[in-house]
């Protein structure tokens, strides 16, 4: 599919992955509808999520690459969020070609001492949230004669991992989804993908698994990031949120390629 002229939603979009693939699909011609929970907590997630200043951020710079953008403050295990998300993408762009479904959050503890509530919150934005982005944006699709659902997972969803163990059945939980919904949604010409992205150094990182790392290794977060690179990697080096949207990208113009998951580790995950 070529995406100049598409209109996109990227859920997740104020930072990290999900800014990245906003601004990739802009520069492949697309508009782009970025969308965040846009408040710094959640009650419930253990590290500061992003501001309603750095969605109109990541919106401010696909304008700047020369495309249409609209930042929407929404929350994507509400129901309700999802489906004025969705309405307002119909209202700007009158229509949706590409869903890039990449909200998530991420926790470790130990599974006898792990919080109910945030065992909850958890499987509600990972899993929850796919679902419900994905209810909502296929009539859009079907009425444009198909389009493109991208789901982003992890290879922590491929290789489950002492101390993840709900984060890890959430992300298993994306694969699976993404492979019923790529058979069911196949005859209406949308393709249904999901990538596992590896290693990057954004905030699931710095504020949960490299201070996991560290406490466990008796070091800095920031070596036990290095050292964790250097043992998990083929390529010895970490990803970037641009390798993810290169992979994002190549999804949504594939024709042919439905059902996968494209794993960008560095060798990480070969399986």
């Amino acid at each position: 599919m070529d995406l100049g002229g598409k209109s996109a939603l990227v859920t997740g979009a104020a930072r990290g992955i999900g800014r990245a693939i906003a601004l990739e699909l802009a520069r492949a011609g697309a508009d782009v509808a970025v969308a965040d929970i846009a408040r710094p907590s959640d009650g419930t997630t253990p590290y500061a999520l992003s501001t309603s200043d750095a969605l109109a951020e990541t919106a401010g710079l696909i304008g700047r690459a020369g495309r249409r953008s609209v930042a929407i403050p929404a929350d994507v295990t509400s129901a309700d969020d999802v489906g004025r998300m969705v309405a307002e993408v119909q209202t700007r762009f009158g229509g949706l070609d590409v869903l890039v479904a990449n909200a998530g959050i991420v926790a470790s503890a130990p599974i006898v001492s792990m919080d109910e509530a945030l065992w909850d919150r958890l499987f509600a934005v990972n899993v929850k949230g796919v679902f419900l982005c994905a209810r909502a944006a296929v009539p859009l699709l079907v009425a444009r004669g198909g389009g493109r659902i991208v789901n982003i997972a992890s290879v922590a969803g491929k290789t489950g991992r002492a101390g993840m163990v709900a984060y890890c059945a959430t992300k298993a939980a994306v694969i699976s989804m993404t492979q019923g919904m790529a058979e069911e949604l196949g005859p209406m010409n949308i393709t249904v993908n999901a990538i596992c992205p590896g290693f990057i150094n954004t905030a699931m990182f710095t504020e949960v698994i490299s201070p996991m790392l560290g406490a466990l290794w008796n070091t800095t977060p920031d070596d036990a990031f290095d050292r964790f690179i250097r043992q998990s990697t083929y390529l010895r080096r970490d990803q970037r949120p641009e390798d993810i949207a290169e992979a994002a990208v190549y999804l949504c113009r594939a024709d042919n390629v439905t059902g996968i998951t494209l794993t960008v580790a560095g060798g990480a995950e070969v399986h």
